[in-house]
């Protein structure tokens, strides 16, 4: 049984505790992996909620090496978020897959599943509900219209966001006309009106009560000037650096703001959930990320 010996101090002073559970394990997959923030915010929920045996560690990991790595992994080992580039890939090394992750064709959770329910590992996403978790939080009640920046794997999440925030229509602006294409079939799927507009047209989404910009870092800086609707919404997914020159604009302009660091965040306690069976000290979490991010963008 795996172990750890701890090194603490208490009112008798400084002793070492021998843990009396096995070591459960988690950690966060990619390439490349290490600026996670992820390890931050699950290990600060552990030590918040008393789990001294839990820990989680940012593991990296390409496409091709994926199988092997989970083929290796011991039973401790109780669940793993992932990130790019292996959101898709992980279909392959799943025993089942959650309706959502199905619909979206994205994964950012193994699960491992009890002998019970047969074992193997249960592909998720919490991404989507994630995004919805952040928008609610932010005061997004019932918007009438959601603009999407962007059409890869982070505006499909946005687009099953917006239709459980109740959005009938959602336009999304493409830098790609294929990538438009690609999301025609999912809009479908979830019953939601997509408006495909071109990326020379993305200064409209303004014009939207919500804007989700899931294109990489510098990409929507073009979009900075402008005016913006009253008491418009605007979340920007990237969070390194911050703030982008897009979301400072929107700040300028009296937006409210969704940052990517409230996505790792709200995705990142559903996943902590699912891991530990445990409700998630939101609040520990939070100041351990904001601490973290503070400290990265001193240092930089």
């Amino acid at each position: 049984m795996d172990r750890r010996q701890r090194d603490v101090v208490g009112v008798g002073g400084r002793k070492i505790v021998d843990d009396s559970g096995p070591v459960r394990r988690a950690a966060v997959l990619g390439s490349p992996v290490a600026h996670s923030l992820s390890p931050v915010i699950h290990n600060a929920g552990y030590a918040a909620v008393g789990l001294a045996d839990w820990e989680y560690t940012a593991v990296e990991c390409s496409e091709v090496q994926l199988a092997d790595r989970i083929a290796g992994l011991g039973p401790e080992w109780v669940g793993l978020s992932l990130t790019m580039p292996l959101k898709e890939v992980a279909f392959g090394v799943a025993a089942a897959v959650s309706p959502l992750a199905a619909t979206l064709g994205a994964v950012n959770t193994l699960l491992r599943r009890p002998a019970a329910d047969g074992g193997g590992w249960y592909a998720e996403n919490t991404d989507a509900p994630g995004m919805v978790d952040a928008l609610r939080a932010a005061g997004v009640a019932d918007p009438a219209s959601i603009a999407i920046l962007g059409g890869g794997g982070t505006a499909r999440a946005a687009l099953a966001a917006a239709r459980d925030l109740g959005v009938d229509l959602v336009t999304v602006c493409v830098r790609r006309p294929e990538a438009g294409d690609q999301l025609r079939p999912l809009a479908a799927r979830l019953g939601v009106a997509l408006q495909v507009a071109s990326w020379d047209r993305a200064d409209t989404c303004r014009d939207a009560d919500v804007v989700i910009s899931t294109v990489p870092k510098g990409v929507a800086d073009s979009l900075a000037g402008g005016t913006w609707r009253p008491g418009a919404i605007v979340f920007d997914v990237v969070y390194d650096p911050w703030p982008t020159r897009f979301a400072a604009a929107a700040v300028q302009a009296g937006c409210r703001i969704v940052s990517g660091l409230d996505l790792l965040l709200a995705q990142g306690v559903r996943q902590f959930e699912l891991f530990t069976g445990r409700v998630a000290p939101v609040v520990a979490m939070r100041a351990a990320l904001d601490a973290a991010a503070f400290a990265r963008r001193a240092s930089s």
